[in-house]
């Protein structure tokens, strides 16, 4: 059971096209996900495979990499994602702190996605400073590409 090619694609030119229109200066990739900066963070979107008849944007914002993960952070973060109402925390391969939500493709609106977008990067761009004080680490905004 996969999603099928042509629902993704289709999917990732309604998402640029909404995309184009509220974030004139988002950065498409040549794999079909999209990045938008804000603030200290940057949040990319990706649509990704689900069921036969469905896929979902995540919308997943890089909060704080390099963080010292006690269980004090831990703590913190897993208390925050029951008081956040939308989204939540999480730790990539690498120790990164992320912040993502996701919503379904087959109803997604302009404005869906947009509150989407806005709320995870809103919330990155809040908690990373907060975050570094506490573990340390980097923002995205800190972050240089070598």
């Amino acid at each position: 059971m996969s999603t099928p090619q042509e629902l993704i694609q289709a999917t990732q030119q309604r998402v640029e096209s909404i995309l184009r229109d509220a974030f004139p200066e988002y950065v498409p990739f040549t794999n079909g996900s999209f990045a938008v900066t804000h603030g200290s963070t940057q949040v990319v979107i990706v649509v990704r495979p689900f069921t036969e008849t469905e896929c979902v944007v995540e919308c997943m914002a890089h909060v704080v990499s390099g963080a010292h993960i006690t269980e004090e952070l831990m703590r913190f973060l897993l208390r925050k994602n029951a008081e956040i109402h939308l989204g939540g925390f999480g730790l990539l391969f690498d120790d990164t702190i992320i912040f993502s939500h996701s919503i379904t493709a087959s109803n997604m609106d302009r404005n869906e996605l947009v509150t989407t977008v806005m709320s995870v990067a809103i919330i990155a761009d809040h908690y990373d400073d907060e975050i570094v004080a506490m573990a340390g680490g980097q923002r995205a905004a800190d972050v240089q590409v070598e």
